[in-house]
C-alpha cells in the first residue's frame, strides 16, 4: 500500500521529535546538572539519604533528593563533634614569673579551663632491627663441659627478605583503597618520610599481602552465600595485560553485599574478565536466596534464585523523561514513584514483618496504580517515556517482590554506594596492569569496605589481619579464619572505628 504525502510527513515529524528528545537527553547527561531534585515545592520528598538514585557506573557521583516542604526546610548540617574514645592530653600553661608583684612566692591552687583543640601528629617511621636473644645453660656446661646454647625465635617476616611490616603495608593499602591515592602518587611521600622505594615493590606488596589474606576473603564469600538476601551491582574496569584480550577491552568489578537488616555485614567485590551471565552464575554459586539488582540481562542466567528489582533505577528513567526538555515537568508515573519513596521513608525503623504489613496496606495500591498507568499508556516505544515504561514492565515481576519481603529495601542503593567507592578509586588508579592486580583490588576493597560496614577502623583491621595470618600455617583451619572476621570479638576491641 502506497503511503500518502500526509502519512510520510507525519512519520517524519514523529522521527524528528524522537531525535530531538535524544539530543536533549544526551546534552543534559553530558553538560547538565546530574542531581534528581524535585522543583515542585508541594511535591513529597523522597528519602533524605543523599545517595538515592546514584549513577556510579558512569560518573562516580551521587545524585541527591533534597527534602522539600512548604515552606522549604533548611538543609540539615553535617554533625560535628569529637569521638568519645579520642585520646586526651592536657597542656598546662604556667606563669613565667613565680612571684607576685610584691616578690612573694606563688603557690598553685588549681587550673582554669580555656579550650579544647585537636592536634595532629604526622606518622612516624623508624627502623626496627630485630635480634634473637641467645642463652646458655651454665649448670649443664659445668656438668659435661659442653656448651648448651638456646636462642629465641623471632616471628616470621611478612615477606621473606623484605623490609615490609604489617604496619607499613597497612598504611600503603589505607592510602590506596581508603584515600584513593595510587601507588605512584605515594612514592614521593614515602621518600620525604625517609623510605626510598619503587612502585614495583609497592605493587608486589599489595599483591603478595592480598594472597596472604585471600582465605579470609574466600570465607567472607561463603558467609554471604548462606544469607537469605543479597544486593548486587557491577561496573567496568580496565586490565591491561589479560590473556587473549587487548589492553583497551573492558573487564568488570562485581559487588555483592548484605542487606541493611543482615546481622553480619559483608561487602564482597570480585573481578571478572567479562560481564556475561556465566560469570554472574559463578559469582552466586551456592546462593539460593533473593538477589536485588538492576535490570541488566546478565543476571537472567541466575535461574535458580529469586530476583528483586530496584525501583530507584525505574524512577531514574522516568525522571530523565520528565526533564528531557531541561526543565522538570512532573509526570503521572514520576509522581507515583515519588509517593512510593515518601511512604518508605516512614518505615525505615520498622522490622521486616511490620514493614511488609505497611507495604501491603499502603504501598501496594500505589504500585497497582503505577502499573495501571503503564498498561494504559499509548506512547512511541522509542521515545524517552516509552523506553522508561518498557524498562519497568520488563521487570514487573521482580519489582513487585518488595511487597513479598519486608527485609528488602525499595532500591538497590546500598550496593551502588559500595560500587561508588570503587569508582572513586578507579578514577585515580585508572587500571590494573594484570589480572593478579585486579584480583588484589577486589580482595582489599572487600576487606576494607566490610571492616567499615562493621564499624571498624579499616587500617587497624588490615594491620591486625596481616600480623595474625603471617604467623599462621600455610593452610589455616576454618576456626583460625573465623577468628579473623570483623564481627569476631578479637577485633571489636582493637580495631574500633574512631569516626563519630
Amino acid at each position: 500500500m502506497t503511503q500518502t504525502t500526509e502519512d510520510l510527513l507525519a512519520q517524519a515529524l514523529k522521527e524528528i521529535q524522537l531525535l530531538k528528545e535524544q539530543v536533549a537527553f544526551l546534552n543534559r547527561k553530558l553538560y547538565g546538572v546530574r542531581s534528581e531534585k524535585m522543583t515542585d515545592p508541594n511535591q513529597l520528598s523522597l528519602l533524605e539519604d543523599p545517595s538515592v538514585f546514584t549513577e556510579p557506573e558512569q560518573t562516580g557521583r551521587q545524585s541527591e533528593e533534597e527534602v522539600v516542604a512548604s515552606p522549604r526546610k533548611p538543609k540539615r548540617k553535617r554533625s560535628e563533634g569529637i569521638a568519645a574514645d579520642l585520646p586526651v592530653e592536657e597542656t598546662l600553661i604556667t606563669r613565667e614569673a613565680s612571684v607576685c608583684e610584691h616578690g612573694h612566692q606563688l603557690v598553685a591552687v588549681g587550673k582554669h579551663f580555656v579550650r579544647t583543640e585537636i592536634e595532629h601528629v604526622p606518622g612516624r617511621l623508624y627502623q626496627n632491627q630485630i635480634f634473637e636473644q641467645t642463652y646458655k645453660c651454665v649448670a649443664c656446661e659445668e656438668a659435661d663441659g659442653d656448651s648448651h646454647l638456646y636462642q629465641a625465635e623471632a616471628p616470621r617476616a611478612l615477606f621473606p627478605h623484605s623490609m615490609a611490616t604489617p604496619s607499613l603495608v597497612a598504611e600503603v593499602l589505607h592510602q590506596k583503597y581508603t584515600m584513593a591515592s595510587p601507588l605512584f602518587r605515594q612514592l614521593h611521600e614515602w621518600a620525604r618520610a625517609g623510605v626510598l622505594i619503587s612502585e614495583t615493590t609497592l605493587a608486589n606488596w599489595v599483591i603478595g599481602a592480598a594472597r596472604l589474606l585471600q582465605p579470609v576473603y574466600d570465607l567472607l564469600g561463603r558467609v554471604l552465600s548462606v544469607q537469605p538476601f543479597l544486593q548486587g551491582d557491577e561496573t567496568p574496569f580496565q586490565v591491561l595485560r589479560e590473556p587473549g584480550k587487548t589492553a583497551q577491552s573492558k573487564s568488570y568489578i562485581w559487588v555483592k553485599r548484605s542487606i541493611k537488616m543482615a546481622p553480619q555485614q559483608v561487602v564482597f567485590y570480585a573481578y571478572g574478565d567479562t560481564r556475561s551471565g556465566k560469570f554472574a552464575k559463578s559469582l552466586y554459586t551456592n546462593f539460593s536466596g533473593v538477589l536485588q539488582c538492576d535490570g541488566y540481562a546478565g543476571y537472567n542466567a541466575l535461574t535458580e534464585i529469586d530476583r528483586a528489582g530496584c525501583w530507584a533505577h525505574v524512577r531514574r528513567k522516568f525522571f530523565d523523561d520528565a526533564k528531557k526538555s531541561g526543565t522538570l515537568h512532573e509526570t503521572v508515573p514520576l509522581k507515583l514513584l515519588n509517593q512510593m519513596f515518601a511512604l518508605e521513608k516512614s518505615w525505615t525503623s520498622l522490622d521486616a514483618k511490620a514493614r511488609r504489613q505497611q507495604r501491603d496496606a499502603h504501598l501496594r495500591p500505589v504500585i497497582d496504580e503505577f502499573w495501571s498507568w503503564c498498561d494504559a499508556a499509548d506512547i512511541p516505544l522509542k521515545s524517552t517515556l516509552g523506553k522508561a515504561v518498557t524498562y519497568a514492565q520488563n521487570q514487573r515481576r521482580s519489582l513487585n517482590r518488595v511487597l513479598e519481603y519486608g527485609e528488602l529495601e525499595l532500591s538497590n542503593n546500598a550496593a551502588e554506594r559500595a560500587m561508588k567507592t570503587f569508582v572513586i578509586g578507579r578514577k585515580n588508579w585508572l587500571f590494573a596492569t594484570s589480572p593478579a592486580g585486579a584480583d588484589a583490588n577486589a580482595i582489599w576493597m572487600t576487606l576494607i569496605e566490610t571492616a567499615k560496614a562493621n564499624g571498624l577502623d579499616p587500617r587497624a583491621y588490615i594491620r591486625l589481619l596481616l600480623e595474625q595470618l603471617s604467623q599462621l600455617p600455610e593452610f589455616p583451619t576454618e576456626e583460625q579464619l573465623e577468628a579473623c572476621l570483623p564481627w569476631n570479638q578479637t577485633f571489636t576491641g582493637t580495631a574500633q572505628s574512631t569516626v563519630a
